[in-house]
């Protein structure tokens, strides 16, 4: 990732009102052992799905969603995978219709009773893009989800983070097609190679309309990214997370037992940090901004 350059932002088009991510879902089989590392990393569970296995993880304004309803956990296999991006839409119905207009392959719903409906179109992998469009004067965490008792349900942020983006992984020689795709599908806009603050020396990156968020693309370096042979497709690899002080932010979750890759490859903490993947697949990348 790279710290986001707000006074670059453009004012491009945003055809579908994109506002930010409103949750990032991971899909599991193991919903308690990923819960403890999230919870390392200072995300607190506030509330339960009504009627499916899932459970919502919060901290600041980002939202987590374990998700081990019994399809979507034998699909993600024996480690917990990003499952899902859920994108903030000015009209959730607009915006869908958009991207299947545009090309993309929606997802067939399958809501249950009392359960809104969140459209959604196919990402790299198994993975989905949602469209969400109620996130301001209530949520749909408000109709969905019952609050767990005793929560807070708006636990503060650990060391002031926030989501600042999210990394794919892509296939050798595949980064100019999903560029085109982005751009094409959601308006995001290529940042300049010369651009780069963040942990990875390597790697394209995108900026959402309004400079929301980014996204990297990166192909296969074993060298720096040593978890890709296990992950052997692409597919949504990890979170960033942006802080405003990233040595302070490592000291605070090494303090917690979280642990963080050493690499001569890899940028010095003042810049970024990269924890080590736990479960198999689950990590995280602080990044100044």
């Amino acid at each position: 990732m790279s710290k986001i350059n707000r006074e670059g932002v453009s004012d491009g088009p945003n055809r579908l009102g994109l506002a930010g991510i409103e949750f990032i879902e991971y899909a599991t089989q193991r919903p308690q052992a990923l819960g403890q590392v999230l919870e390392a990393m200072g995300f607190r569970p506030v509330a339960r799905h009504r009627s499916r296995e899932v459970v919502l993880y919060r901290q600041g304004g980002m939202n987590l969603v374990v998700n081990a309803n019994p399809d979507d956990a034998r699909a993600a296999g024996e480690h917990p995978v990003l499952s899902a991006v859920a994108f903030r839409v000015a009209d959730a119905r607009l915006a869908h219709q958009r991207c299947l207009e545009l090309g993309a392959w929606g997802v067939e719903s399958r809501v249950q009773a009392m359960e809104l409906h969140i459209p959604a179109i196919h990402g790299p992998g198994r993975s989905r893009f949602y469209f969400v469009d109620r996130w301001q004067e209530f949520s749909i965490f408000d109709i969905d989800f019952k609050p767990i008792p005793g929560t807070d349900p708006k636990p503060p942020a650990m060391a002031g983070m926030d989501f600042f983006g999210v990394v794919q992984y892509v296939g050798m020689g595949r980064s100019a097609d999903w560029l085109a795709y982005f751009e094409h599908m959601f308006d995001f806009s290529a940042i300049a190679d010369d651009q780069r603050y963040g942990i990875m020396p390597k790697g394209k990156l995108m900026r959402s309309p309004g400079g929301h968020f980014l996204w990297q693309l990166v192909e296969p370096d074993p060298g720096l990214e040593p978890d890709w042979g296990e992950a052997q497709t692409e597919c949504l690899q990890r979170v960033g997370l942006g802080v405003p002080d990233v040595a302070r932010a490592v000291a605070e979750f090494k303090a917690r037992g979280v642990e963080f890759v050493e690499s001569e490859r890899l940028h010095p903490e003042d810049r970024g940090a990269l924890t080590r993947n736990l479960l198999g697949s689950v990590g995280f990348e602080l990044v100044h901004r």
